[in-house]
C-alpha cells in the first residue's frame, strides 16, 4: 500500500498575477519561498508557504480559462486554512477589502468556519482550531 506522507503543495492559477500576489502575499500573509518567470510559458511561478509548511504555488499563464462554476464544479472545491482567532481573522480580511461570509459554527466540531473569495473568485475557508 502506498503510504502519503503529508500534502506538498497547493496550485493556483491566476488571470492577473499582480493582483494575486499581493492578495496572497500581503491580505493573507503568504511568505514567499521563490518567483521564477518562465519565459517558454510566458508564465510566472510564485512559491508560498504557510506558516513554514505547506506550499502554494501561484502560476500565471496568458488567457487561461475561467472556473466554470461557483463552488460546485467538480475538482477542487476550496483551500482551507486554518486560524487560531476567527475574529481577528475576519477582521484582518474585511480591513484589506475583501467581502467575508458570514461566520458559521460546523454542526459536528462545533468549530467556527466562513468563506471568501481570491482575485478568481476561488473558494477559500477560515477555519478556527
Amino acid at each position: 500500500m502506498m503510504k502519503l506522507m503529508k500534502i506538498h503543495h497547493i496550485a493556483v492559477i491566476c488571470s492577473d498575477y499582480e493582483r494575486s500576489k499581493d492578495f496572497y502575499v500581503r491580505v493573507l500573509g503568504l511568505t514567499i519561498v521563490r518567483e521564477v518567470y518562465r519565459e517558454e510559458r510566458d508564465s510566472y511561478k510564485l512559491d508560498l508557504e504557510v506558516n513554514g509548511d505547506y506550499q502554494i504555488e501561484l502560476f500565471s499563464f496568458p488567457n487561461p480559462p475561467a472556473r466554470p462554476s461557483y463552488p460546485e464544479a467538480s475538482g477542487l472545491r476550496h483551500l482551507a486554512f486554518a486560524v487560531e482567532d476567527m475574529d481577528e481573522a475576519v477582521q484582518h480580511l474585511i480591513d484589506n477589502g475583501v467581502e467575508v461570509e458570514t461566520v458559521r459554527i460546523d454542526p459536528f466540531t462545533e468549530r467556527k468556519f466562513t468563506f471568501f473569495a481570491d482575485p478568481d473568485g476561488l473558494p477559500i475557508e477560515l477555519y478556527e482550531s
